[in-house]
């Protein structure tokens, strides 16, 4: 085998010596692939009403009344000039003096009043409740009656007579009652009526009562 020549043995050196230190080709790069856009995450607004549970739930319920104004009630009054409550009945109205009926004033008959009643008696007699007077179906309107007047349909008194009959007693003092009823109706009832008789027809009539007492001494 002939001998190589010691340049051509130099150059291959060289050539091997390059060719290893020449760097690899590069890997093409591969792409990478793509993520998956991950949908966003439901957001429940914090207003969002709750859905309703199988128990309904009680609604508070505000009653708002409207303040009516009440009509102020009156008080019915009854008074007479000739005497105060619980004072002397003068003699002119006794079976002493002219026995004629004293001046009486009435205030506050209610509405819807269709008649008025009214009684005297005295509940100290010996022989009990004495009648001295009675009157009934007298006009709502009335005011009062003036002294020795009269008005509406006359009852039966003690004495067995209608119209008016004085304080009488037969010693010592005596409470008198003038008692005055407003009634819801008219009674109709016959003069001459009695006491018993004009307070049954009067039951669950009453719309209003009141009473002026005076005294009579003898």
């Amino acid at each position: 085998m002939s001998k190589l020549h010691p340049i051509l043995i130099l150059f291959c050196c060289l050539a091997l010596l390059l060719a290893g230190c020449a760097p690899a080709p590069e890997a093409a790069e591969e792409p990478a692939p793509a993520l998956e856009e991950e949908a966003p995450a439901e957001i429940i607004p914090t207003d969002t009403p709750l859905p309703p549970t199988d128990e309904p739930e009680e609604e508070a319920v505000v009653e708002e009344e409207a303040e009516e104004e009440e009509p102020a009630m009156v008080e019915m009054t009854l008074t007479s000039p000739a005497f105060n409550q619980d004072e002397a009945i003068p003699t002119q109205f006794s079976c002493d003096g002219d026995d004629i009926s004293p001046e009486l004033a009435w205030t506050g008959i209610p509405e819807g009043a269709a008649s008025l009643v009214l009684i005297m008696d005295d509940p100290d007699a010996p022989v009990g409740t004495w009648d001295h007077w009675l009157l009934f179906d007298m006009p709502p309107e009335l005011e009062g009656l003036p002294q020795g007047g009269t008005a509406g349909t006359d009852g039966n008194n003690s004495w067995n007579r209608t119209g008016y009959g004085g304080p009488c007693p037969p010693g010592g003092t005596h409470r008198y009652f003038f008692k005055l009823y407003a009634l819801d109706t008219t009674l109709d009832l016959p003069a001459g009526t009695t006491k018993a008789v004009l307070e049954t027809a009067m039951e669950g009539h009453i719309l209003g009562q009141t009473e002026l007492m005076g005294t009579y001494t003898r």
